[in-house]
């Protein structure tokens, strides 16, 4: 059986280990400084013994599509020509990085970011098709505001062929690989999935059309970048409401990564969510601190249209954390499934904190393991769960600080940046730190 410290290729790549760096929102904004802001993010993962990196969502056009504030885009040419600063960080301590790529059709910012919008009147949304009924009910009570195009064939392949552009922009600026959006809720899921994708052209329709979209996608990426590896989320949407209807079932889900692999996919990522922007992508405590923040009162009710709004998300999330299990890997079954039935790489995240779990994962369940907010406390966390950071204060069975509290993620709808905001958390790692725990040395090939 693999151990997490196992080498692994993924399309012909070699990577040293079996741990990645999940795609989190860096919030490294655009211009000048965005690279240096990255690196002071990612460069520490890669250090202490990450085998991959993969950047967060990177929109893949300048102007809209952005699901958060402060977003990175990857058709900038001013970040393009800078980004190699950042990959050759990556390369120097042995750690490999992938570009994950994105868009976000309905849920990006100028559907539901009141601020971005009134800062951005000329942007509209694109849309797979006109928006499902419960989404077009939020938009009458103010939370959301549509204004969109519904994209027409010749759009879609445009559209897909930016995904294409986007990928040889990573290549040329050193990335190792393209991970691609799809799940969360962005265009991706929204053209695989019933609930969002009602068209009538060859984009819609049948679940053969419906994957249409990702093919096209799969197509420009090979047509101008080669083999470079390609691996996508896959999502599930198992965990809507019930009331949601026709939604991706995990059959469905499971379908579609059969598809992938014979498309020519080099990995999947399988992703058990929702037909919503919710908590089922950050399952885990209510983010009471976050709220309750005096320093982002303002933030939210600018975000959000008002005060009164921001309460009623904070209600929700509220609800929601309730709702969705918190059993770390709760990706871990849908994986299984997949990886029974394709012949590449099957990625596991979700709530993974302790070594011993991670281990037991791979070779049955996964080939690797993501772990993702952990990263916002300690960024050089492998250093504590790779076996070169093992020493007497490190215990055999390593976990990660984090708590899932969330307080990380909630202030970014105002554009703060992925940090760590529980005091016993940052005490702790503060204490690590000081004893040297993060500072043993990479993980050797």
């Amino acid at each position: 059986m693999p151990r997490l410290e196992t080498p692994i290729e993924i399309g012909g790549l070699r990577v040293r280990n079996r741990l990645y760096r999940a795609p989190l929102l860096e919030c490294a904004g655009d211009g000048p400084g965005a690279v240096d802001r990255l690196i002071d993010g990612l460069e520490p993962a890669a250090a202490a013994g990450a085998g991959l990196i993969c950047q967060g969502a990177m929109p893949v056009r300048q102007e809209g599509g952005r699901v958060a504030p402060n977003m990175t885009t990857i058709a900038d040419p001013e970040f393009v020509a800078e980004a190699s600063r950042l990959t050759d960080a990556i390369h120097d301590h042995g750690a490999r990085i992938f570009a994950q790529l994105d868009h976000g059709g309905l849920r990006s910012l100028e559907a539901w970011h009141r601020a971005y919008r009134e800062d951005h009147p000329d942007i509209r949304q694109i849309a797979v098709s006109d928006p499902p009924a419960l989404l077009q009910l939020a938009a009458r009570t103010g939370f959301l505001d549509f204004d969109y195009d519904v994209l027409s064939t010749g759009e879609v392949y445009e559209l897909a062929a930016d995904f294409g552009r986007a990928a040889e922009n990573a290549v040329a600026a050193g990335y190792d690989g393209i991970h691609l959006a799809g799940s969360n809720m962005g265009i991706i899921q929204q053209f695989l999935s019933p609930f969002y994708n009602t068209r009538t052209d060859e984009f819609g329709g049948s679940f053969e059309n419906r994957l249409r979209f990702l093919e096209r996608i799969h197509d420009e990426i090979r047509e101008r970048v080669g083999d470079v590896p390609i691996m996508t989320k896959v999502p599930s949407e198992a965990t809507a409401p019930p009331i949601v209807r026709p939604r991706l079932s995990t059959e469905d889900g499971i379908e579609i990564a059969c598809h992938l692999d014979r498309m020519g996919f080099d990995a999947l990522v399988p992703v058990r969510g929702s037909t919503f922007w919710d908590m089922s992508i950050v399952r885990g405590e209510h983010p009471a601190r976050a709220w309750a923040d005096s320093s982002f009162e303002e933030g939210y009710a600018a975000t959000f249209g008002s005060g009164w709004r921001a309460r009623v998300v904070a209600l929700a999330n509220r609800i929601q954390a309730r709702k969705y299990d918190r059993e770390p890997g709760w990706n871990a079954d849908f994986c299984r499934r997949v990886r029974d039935v394709v012949s590449i790489p099957v990625l596991c995240e979700g709530g993974l904190r302790r070594r011993s779990t991670m281990d037991d994962l791979l070779g049955d369940e996964c080939d690797m393991i993501g772990v993702g907010r952990p990263f916002y406390a300690e960024p050089r966390l492998p250093a504590r769960v790779l076996d070169a950071g093992r020493t007497a204060e490190n215990p055999a069975d390593p976990r990660a600080l984090c708590e899932s509290c969330n307080n990380c993620t909630i202030p970014q709808v105002t554009g703060a940046p992925g940090i760590c905001r529980t005091p016993s958390v940052l005490r702790r790692a503060g204490e690590l730190r000081k004893d040297g725990v993060y500072e043993r040395s990479s993980v050797e090939e």
